[in-house]
């Protein structure tokens, strides 16, 4: 029996954490594999019923799963609170309880949508690329940080910090992950200023000593950004620290036509795996059943693959969807003009046919 909880949270991902749900019991099923499923709270629903973005029971609910499965934080309702009291920071505080210092975010682009991407077909036809993040350490976390006043002045800091520790842990998944793909790891740094960079460079090459079956090259984080949107196929392994990736992995949804598609894991050394859409919470299309599931749908698929270590039940989830987008089906982020959306609802049906004639 594999516990699973489930953490919808804000804005849309009510919606898409069911229509993922649904295909996570379908493909289960067909796996042989026991589920039970628990919900708790998260980001701006726990502030509303708990006064806290993250309760202690929820994360004690989480220890006691096998994966949790996200849906999105945060929205308009919570934007004047404090930073410290806001909706993302229960997000924070899972991944650090939870010791998940690797989100993983893959970004290919699906045959059916590349006319979807604003980059021309011939860029990014083919695309298949995963950002490796470091997401315990870093600018997110680091001290001092605050807002205080300084000689009459507001004055706002925070500090990037890492140790050898931390990069060396990161630097061996994103070699790992490497080792089973292509076999090229892309480290983003900003070593020309950041001190933080330097050493970051220097462990990378140290742990790299025990991966010499895989090729390593470094880039710079402003060109890097360039460099993604001028020739994307060229990267197969990306990784980064915690703020460059957050920006980069979203740079990559877009190449892939929408956010709407990227999923993501996040893992560490607690054995307990985070799953979630790498899209906000998008309160302008909340409750309208107009959201894509198709990026919960596929974060499914990793929490099978990672948390379930059932890979050919995984892969009937990508395919699943893959076979949707080939019957012309979109939703509102995917459709174009004249052409008509399905809700949200709507695909997970789909994708459950799918995956049912498979």
């Amino acid at each position: 029996m594999h516990r699973i909880l489930l953490l919808p949270g804000d804005g849309i991902g009510p919606e898409v954490t069911e229509q993922a749900r649904r295909v996570l019991e379908a493909a289960a099923a067909r796996a042989g594999l026991d589920l039970t499923f628990e919900e708790d709270q998260i980001g701006g629903a726990s502030i509303d019923a708990h006064g806290t973005p993250l309760t202690d029971a929820a994360v004690e609910k989480a220890r006691g799963c096998r994966a949790v499965l996200l849906g999105a934080v945060g929205g308009p309702t919570w934007d004047d609170m404090p930073v410290e009291t806001r909706p993302e920071q229960g997000l924070l505080r899972i991944r650090k309880e939870l010791g998940l210092f690797a989100n993983l975010r893959p970004a290919a682009v699906f045959p059916a949508l590349v006319d979807a991407s604003t980059l021309r077909r011939e860029v990014v036809e083919g695309i298949d690329l995963l950002v490796v993040r470091e997401l315990t350490g870093g600018i997110y976390f680091g001290e001092p940080r605050g807002i205080t006043t300084e000689n009459g002045l507001r004055v706002a800091r925070n500090t990037m910090v890492y140790d050898e520790n931390e990069i060396a842990r990161i630097a061996t998944v994103a070699f790992e992950s490497a080792r089973r793909r292509r076999g090229l790891v892309t480290s983003v740094h900003k070593a020309n200023v950041l001190e933080v960079s330097q050493l970051w460079t220097s462990v990378v090459e140290e742990v790299h000593k025990q991966f010499d079956d895989v090729k390593l090259e470094h880039q710079l984080v402003d060109s890097m950004a360039m460099l993604l949107l001028k020739e994307p196929g060229r990267y197969d392994v990306v990784v980064t620290g915690n703020l460059f990736g957050d920006i980069l992995s979203d740079e990559a949804a877009m190449i892939t036509g929408s956010l709407g598609m990227l999923p993501s894991a996040s893992l560490g050394v607690g054995g307990v795996g985070l799953y979630e859409p790498v899209h906000g919470s998008a309160p302008d299309i909340a409750g309208r059943d107009e959201a894509n599931p198709l990026a919960a749908i596929l974060s499914v698929a990793m929490l099978l693959e990672h948390s379930l270590d059932a890979p050919e039940a995984a892969g009937a989830v990508r395919d699943a969807v893959a076979a949707a987008l080939e019957s012309g089906a979109r939703t509102g982020d995917l459709v174009a003009p004249g052409e008509s959306a399905l809700g949200c609802r709507a695909m997970g049906d789909l994708v459950l046919a799918k995956l049912g004639s498979a």
